[in-house]
């Protein structure tokens, strides 16, 4: 490995940056979106039928909350009518809403870095195969000028100037494509998450409603 990093010359580190950098991202990411982290599935059921049999007291809200992303949700909307039974519907939605783009704003997190690597990678790959590039026509056309490069021009920094810009070029490709795999997925489990969390919100708070009127 440090012998193809050393043959593909300066451009490759930027590179490696990105990649440590993806890696850092797609691990946080799958700690961050797991099921029992975001939306458990039995929480609604759970925040139902405890609110059915009483109004859960404060406590009992503030660990609904820290139990998940959906609780939060959920906890919103309890603590909106624990403050003001009267609140009108439309308030309690807004109160839920809120919390449900806080915590959409929470799963997207370091999505767009991910994707920045996943687009940049290739950019970077080819700017190493310019430069390669560069050094290939700088070793043609050296100090002897036209008569030189005619001759083949320097080997060494020729066969240099190649393993720049092709090792360049597929580690960018290394590093880009599994970029833009794990930030497609990532973003088709947040949209995933996210309809759970809205279509969690509307049930609870059609649940939150009978209780006013009892």
């Amino acid at each position: 490995m440090l012998s193809i990093i050393q043959a593909a010359g300066w451009p490759i580190w930027p590179l490696i940056a990105c990649s440590v950098l993806a890696l850092a991202l797609i691990f946080e990411r799958f700690v961050a979106l797991k099921t029992a982290r975001v939306a458990p599935p039995r929480l609604l059921d759970e925040a139902i039928t405890v609110s059915t049999k009483a109004l859960p007291t404060p406590d009992v809200v503030n660990q609904l909350a820290q139990n998940s992303a959906l609780g939060e949700v959920l906890a919103s909307g309890l603590r909106a009518f624990n403050n003001n039974p009267l609140c009108t519907e439309a308030d309690l939605r807004a109160t839920m809403e809120g919390a449900g783009r806080t915590v959409a704003h929470r799963l997207e997190k370091y999505l767009n870095a991910l994707a920045t690597i996943a687009s940049a990678a290739p950019l970077l790959g080819l700017l190493g195969t310019v430069i390669g590039m560069i050094e290939i026509f700088g070793s043609q056309v050296g100090t002897g000028g036209a008569s030189q490069a005619m001759g083949g021009g320097n080997p060494a920094q020729l066969a240099h100037g190649i393993s720049v810009a092709l090792y360049n070029t597929a580690f960018g490709l290394i590093v880009a494509i599994p970029a833009l795999i794990f930030w497609r997925y990532f973003r088709s489990r947040v949209d995933a998450y996210l309809l759970t969390l809205e279509l969690a919100s509307e049930q609870f708070v059609r649940h939150i409603l009978r209780l006013r009127k009892r």
